[in-house]
């Protein structure tokens, strides 16, 4: 997998690739839409495929991450408002699901949506939050400006490790690496703080 990485990054395609691999991660939070979007700052900073010109360009990567990133907060969200009584039945038997509900309506409440931006960043919280806010009704208005805010800070934070990574160790498989690290660590991170009691999370923004 990492060699078909690899060759993507030298690719024009890699901006759709990434897009699509960050649209649908909140269906499936498997895809490695981080991995990509990290690889293809890595190469953009240490020149990967100067020669050719297929150096991917920071701004559009970044800016195709995020938009990519709203757009499926808000397919989620939608299929989970309206997708009738079925699939709220079946949302309400997940416990996790259940309390990002009642985490979200409490901060959302409060005028705050940290929580939206924090849990962008934890395996499955983007995922957890979208739907969650769409299976408890909350407002568009209430949800979207905290998926925007969300969707620029996880793509500024991807692509910036990427950046600094390739600046720093070059086009190896170690900056990745380290990069890797560094945003599964703020995904742990951010994982024990939706976790938390919502007594705790709860302080308005």
């Amino acid at each position: 997998m990492l060699e078909s990485v690899g060759l993507l990054t030298g690719s024009p395609w890699i901006y759709a690739v990434v897009a699509l691999s960050v649209l649908f991660d909140v269906f499936v939070p498997v895809l490695p839409s981080g991995v990509l979007v990290i690889a293809a700052a890595t190469a953009a900073a240490a020149g990967s495929g100067a020669a050719t010109g297929n150096v991917p360009d920071l701004l559009p990567l970044a800016l195709s991450a995020a938009t990519a990133s709203v757009l499926g907060d808000l397919l989620a969200y939608r299929l989970a408002r309206h997708g009738g009584e079925r699939l709220d039945r079946a949302l309400a038997r997940s416990r996790r699901l259940t309390g990002a509900q009642e985490r979200l309506g409490a901060a959302l409440a409060r005028g705050g949506g940290a929580l939206v931006v924090i849990a962008r960043f934890a395996p499955a919280g983007r995922s957890l939050v979208s739907l969650g806010a769409g299976a408890a009704h909350r407002r568009t208005r209430e949800f979207l400006p905290w998926s925007i805010l969300a969707a620029l800070a996880w793509a500024a934070y991807s692509v910036g490790l990427g950046y600094f990574g390739g600046h720093l160790l070059g086009t190896t498989w170690l900056a990745t690496g380290v990069s890797l690290l560094a945003l599964f660590g703020a995904g742990a991170g951010a994982a024990y703080l939706i976790r938390r009691p919502v007594a705790e999370t709860g302080t308005g923004v």
